[in-house]
Order: structure tokens, then sequence, then C-alpha cells
């Protein structure tokens, strides 16, 4: 194993101390493990609370700031965050008008927030709504998962519902857009290499030069199938397909395009995905809105990628538009 860390005990301590450093407008809650907006709570704004295991930085702690999120809740690499730092999280964005959670669907996430939003209601009295995204369609259960994984739509919802909530709209309307996103987002990646997870110290699993796994999840959950490698122009094919025939997309769509690499990819690869996604979406009559590329949500050092499509009407264009400041995500700010 080589990795720029110093014990693997420490990777989480050491890289909160240094998310800290090098971004002095947030504040970062050790004792916790909680990364939070330095004006939380923000007076008549719905807070927005997510989180999960480490491991798959910039989600979620790069999205935390001024058109996002208010709090990230930083579990362990691929383990979720526990009760008490949900509940620390939610009491310290809570501005009196409710609080969302974003929860990917993977079993101890919904598991973790539902008990953290249960005694946040028995103690404090916090109106709490929860959504769930499942948007990958490339296996319906998994070793993490009753039902289909959390991935890419997250990015999508927390910019969107971010957006809404910075515009004070009531945490009812924040929650509907959040669902609205969930419904019309569908997600598959694929992996050319496995990752290592620090204290385990080995990969976790094997795959031949030759081969690359379709429909992987960001754990390094096992997909529909392995192939042999191909050219990019039959994996994007690959990833994309599925998703549209898993929501049905018509001719005159409006979406955004998500092409997200998992850590180990470089920019020029996802952009030469990108190229053959957009060809494939256009082949279909569906038109590209927005685009993001980059990486995202990753798998520590997994080589491979995933494309996640949403189908937008005006206002969520609007809200993906509006200003965000973060240290991940930032335009018109």
């Amino acid at each position: 194993m080589k990795k720029l860390i110093n014990d693997p005990a420490d990777v989480i301590t050491d890289a909160l101390a240094g998310l800290a450093a090098a971004h002095p407008e947030l504040k970062v809650d050790q004792r916790n493990r909680l990364v939070l907006r330095g004006d939380a709570p923000v007076p008549g704004k719905v807070g927005l609370v997510s989180g999960g295991g480490s491991g798959h930085e910039p989600m979620h702690t790069g999205f935390v700031g001024p058109g996002m999120l208010d709090a990230a809740c930083v579990g362990e690499v691929f383990t979720s965050p526990v009760p008490d730092q949900i509940l620390a999280a939610t009491t310290a964005v809570d501005a009196g008008v409710g609080v969302l959670h974003i929860v990917k669907n993977y079993t101890g996430d919904v598991m973790n927030f539902e008990m953290a939003a249960e005694l946040a209601a028995a103690e404090t009295g916090t109106d709490v709504v929860s959504v769930v995204v499942n948007d990958d369609v490339a296996v319906q259960d998994s070793l993490y998962t009753a039902g289909r994984r959390g991935v890419g739509a997250t990015v999508v919802l927390e910019k969107i519902a971010g957006a809404a909530a910075e515009q004070r709209r009531p945490l009812a309307a924040v929650a509907e857009l959040a669902r609205v996103v969930t419904a019309n987002s569908r997600s598959m990646g694929m992996a050319l290499t496995s990752c290592t997870v620090p204290a385990a110290g080995r990969p976790t699993f094997e795959l031949r030069v030759t081969e690359m796994e379709i429909g992987i999840g960001i754990h390094g959950e096992p997909g529909r199938r392995r192939v042999l490698l191909t050219p990019a122009r039959e994996a994007a094919a690959m990833l994309v397909e599925p998703i549209l025939s898993d929501l049905p997309f018509t001719k005159g769509d409006t979406v955004i395009c998500f092409v997200n690499g998992m850590g180990g990819t470089p920019l020029v690869e996802l952009y030469v995905m990108y190229n053959e996604v957009a060809r494939i979406l256009r082949g279909h009559g569906v038109a590209i809105a927005r685009s993001l590329v980059g990486s995202y949500v990753t798998s520590l050092e997994m080589a491979g990628c995933s494309v996640t499509v949403t189908k937008v009407d005006e206002d969520l264009l609007n809200l993906w538009d509006a200003p965000v400041n973060t240290s991940a995500l930032r335009w018109g700010a």
C-alpha cells in the first residue's frame, strides 16, 4: 500500500485538520467529526445536513457552504456516521425553521439518520425531514443496501436543495424539490481498478489489466458484470443505455449531465467519456442543458467513472445556476 498518510488510524483526524487549515471559513468540529458553515445556523433558513463514510471526497465535506450544505457528518472510511454525530450536526444548523437530512441509500446511513432525526425531535423539537437518494440503476440490492444505492445524484440534489434553502423556501418545499431530483435522476458507474482502504492495506477486489467492472458501487461493491476492456465509446454505451431504459427519457427532455471520476481517473479521460455520453444522449433526442465533469463522488484512488443524468425543468435549472460557494463547487459567488 502506498498512501500519503501518517497512520491508518489517524487518517480522518489528519484530513479534517487539513481541511480546517485550508478553509478557515468553515467550522470543523473534530470531537464530533463535523464540517459546518462558518455562519451556521443561518437565520430563517432551512438547515441541510448530509454525510457518510470518508473516502468519497469531496462528497460531502467539499459541499459545505453557501448554496449547498450547512453541515457534513464524517464517518470512518466507507463507514456511516453515527447517530450522535448526526444529532450534533442537526442541532448546530437548526435555525428554527427545520432541517433536511439528505441520505444516500446505504443501510447504515439510513438507519443512523433515522435515529438522529428521532432524537432531534424528542430532545429539541426540531422538525426534521429526510430524503433518501437511490439513483444507481446497476443493481437492486448490494452488499451495503436494501434497494438502489445513492451515488452521483446526491451532488445534484445537494446543489439544487441548497439553492432553494438559500432562497428561504420552507422545509416542505425544499424536501419536495429533493424528492423530485431523486425521482428524475439515474446513475451508473464502472471501474478499471480497485481501491485500497487504509485500514485494510490491500485492494478491495482484483481486476486484471484486461478487465473492467460495469455497475460498480462507490465502496467497491460488485456491479452487473465484468467485461473485457473496451474503448470509451463502448464503455459509455454500457453506462448510458441502462440509464435511458430505466427512466424513460423522451425526445425533447432537458437534463443535467454529470460525468464523475472515481478518484484515480485523469480529467482528460473524463472529457473523452463526456463526449461519448453527450453523443449518445443527442442520438436519443435528449438535450443537455448543463454539465458537470470532474471527480466529485470518489472511491479513494479507484480508476473509473460514473454517469448521472437528471431531468430538469426551468425551476430546477435556475436553482442549479444559483450561486454556490463551497470548497469543491463554486460559481456565481
